[in-house]
């Protein structure tokens, strides 16, 4: 599996990047790995507030259906469309074009909250 050990990780499988003030936010290879192929993802709409841990999305494969945790609370300000026409996108590549949506965070050093790549491998 691949889990840059530039992210940081959910113990629900997603992963965060930040990029100025936004988190960019995904699922993990591991996760991707699992759930095999992709038919649909479900994504906040823009502006909806996010809470940590909680639900925001979903995505479903042609073995079963998952949900997609806030890694960090804040408002999500841009969604990944390009999904809604291509969700293998998420499992030909997870952390690039498999982008889910972005949050700007209430507070950007909730990333510090969550797991290393070796923590998040430690604990799979």
């Amino acid at each position: 599996m691949n889990h840059p050990s530039e992210l940081k990780y959910a113990r629900t499988h997603e992963w965060a990047r930040i990029e100025g003030d936004l988190v960019v936010t995904g699922i993990s290879d591991h996760a991707q790995d699992a759930l095999g192929d992709l038919v649909y993802v479900g994504v906040p709409e823009v502006g909806t507030r996010v809470t940590a841990g909680e639900q925001a999305g979903v995505v479903e494969s042609v073995k079963t259906a998952s949900d997609i945790h806030a890694p960090v609370s804040g408002v999500v300000v841009e969604v990944n469309t390009a999904l809604e026409d291509d969700p293998d996108f998420i499992n030909d590549e997870p952390y690039a074009k498999g982008w889910i949506y972005k949050i700007k965070p209430d507070n950007l050093s909730d990333v510090d909250n969550l797991l290393s790549n070796t923590d998040y491998e430690a604990g799979l």
